[in-house]
């Protein structure tokens, strides 16, 4: 029987499925969190430590996800579950199939506008999080301030009662709270270095524009606690639905595929309270920085590296990827003698045990995880995850071959095809004049390089100057002029 015949998962199954709930003992709670950006990541990290810290020690946390695409199918999908979805965790220890019940609604924006508005001025929602990704900060990354020059930006200053952007939705939610002096908390979740901060200076400058006095008020008021996430977490394909129906004897169209592996370091300033989160396994600090940025470049940036690269040598997956004996060479080097050296982590977190708990976690043969999915918006993520990384090897005078490849490897990538002439999407928020410059180049690794590092969106003036960079770059795409697995091989002795 297909999943498609079977009856519908929502909550009036949950007396047949207690083999597959956290605890038989929950008590539906009232909305206190509202998520900016319910994917799956939000669904699979987030939602699932917000639950067992109500069944750990009470609270009225129940959340509130929303899209803001304009997506009503996702919306519609839950909302006909009543919120519940499944989580399919993949390891190699098999499959565990877990139902998550802390979402209790879900909106999608500009549709639900009213919903979304109400929700936010109800003193019961105390907490704000984000996964909207770099791009939905609307961020200007040359000055960290609002882009004023954004469609969604635009809009909202000229409509700042409807608006459409994550700053624009904040600032218009945070200016109904002052009315009381009862803010929210903003809490960040996406990989980007000193996540609170930055969004804490995109709302601030939004709010700015239009009343200057909210701005101060949001600066000196608004708690943005800076976190550092991770799981790895794919996109749900049918075999997720499938292994949901087969385990559960419900059709599930919401399921959320991810690894047995979670972490989540917060900042612990959360002055209207926050769930128990630390009693479930979240480490709640000072400062988040030390782990954010081991996080950043060891684990995101190696993932790019590997999507660009395998994009090019033909890789679909990041377990095939690094199963290559060539490429876990030339990344576990990468990790080993270029990232860790820029890191200074707490005594009891030992970098060389992170290094190989990701090369194994890569190398789970049960996730699936897509190159394709990891390769997506480029622009936006090269910064964080490698180019800090080589400023700083730059700074030591230390060499930095291998980031240097990868960079490299994502400006051939941009292209739109593989080496042995597979097509592929480049989607980027820049993907029209990115393609364009690299096109015009024609795959001349000096032209390239020179077309590229103008774009100040991505590259540093500074970085962008140095001739160590460009020198290391050049000769980087003339090796991968032979092909990226000759390349891969050549970098990984």
């Amino acid at each position: 029987m297909t999943s498609s015949a079977l009856p519908r998962l929502t909550r009036h199954a949950l007396p047949a499925l207690d083999a597959h709930v956290l605890s038989t003992s929950w008590c539906e709670p009232r909305i206190g969190i509202v998520h900016l950006g319910i994917g799956n990541f939000h669904r699979a990290h987030q939602a699932l430590y917000t639950e067992e810290a109500m069944l750990a020690a009470g609270g009225e946390w129940g959340i509130c996800g929303v899209t803001l695409q304009g997506d009503v199918s996702k919306r519609d999908a839950l909302m006909a579950q009543q919120g519940l979805y499944s989580v399919v965790e993949r390891g190699p220890a098999g499959e565990k199939v877990t139902l998550a019940r802390a979402l209790l609604e879900v909106l999608a924006m500009p549709h639900d506008h009213d919903a979304l508005f109400g929700r936010l001025a109800d003193p019961q929602v105390r907490i704000v999080s984000l996964t909207v990704t770099e791009k939905g900060y609307c961020r200007d990354p040359k000055t960290g301030e609002v882009a004023l020059d954004d469609p969604l930006v635009a809009h909202d200053l000229a409509n700042p009662h409807t608006p459409r952007s994550v700053p624009g939705i904040l600032a218009a939610a945070l200016r109904g709270r002052r009315a009381s002096d009862n803010p929210f908390t903003v809490l960040s979740c996406d990989n980007l270095a000193h996540n609170g901060a930055a969004l804490r200076r995109v709302v601030c400058s939004f709010a700015r524009q239009l009343d200057p006095s909210l701005a101060d008020w949001i600066a000196d008021v608004v708690a943005f606690p800076s976190t550092m996430v991770d799981r790895i977490v794919p996109a749900t394909t049918e075999s997720e639905r499938e292994s949901a129906a087969r385990v559960l004897g419900y059709c599930d169209a919401a399921p959320v595929p991810c690894e047995p592996f979670r972490q989540w370091v917060i900042e612990d300033r959360f002055p209207a309270g926050r769930p128990a989160w630390d009693a479930v396994g979240a480490q709640l600090v000072d400062d988040v920085t030390p782990f954010e940025l081991a996080k950043l470049r060891m684990l995101n940036g190696t993932h790019s590296t590997l999507a660009y690269l395998s994009m090019l040598a033909g890789f679909d997956t990041i377990d095939a990827a690094i199963g290559n004996p060539d490429m876990r060479r030339l990344i576990h080097a990468m990790m080993s003698d270029e990232i860790a050296p820029t890191l200074s982590v707490p005594r009891s977190f030992d970098i060389l045990s992170y290094r190989d708990a990701l090369l194994a976690r890569y190398a789970n043969p049960a996730l699936k995880h897509r190159c394709a999915q990891i390769a997506m918006d480029g622009s936006q993520k090269i910064p964080p995850r490698l180019l800090g990384t080589i400023a700083a090897r730059i700074d030591a005078g230390q060499p930095f071959a291998r980031l240097a490849l990868a960079v490299a490897a994502w400006m051939r990538f941009l292209r739109g095809h593989a080496d042995d002439g597979t097509r592929f999407e480049v989607k980027d928020p820049l993907a029209a004049r990115l393609q364009t410059l690299a096109a015009a180049a024609h795959d001349e690794p000096d032209a390239l390089v020179a077309a590229l590092l103008e774009v100040r969106e991505v590259f540093p003036a500074e970085l962008a100057a140095q001739p160590r960079f460009r020198s290391a770059l050049r000769d980087a795409l003339q090796v991968l002029g032979n092909g990226a697995r000759s390349a891969i091989a050549a970098y990984a002795a």
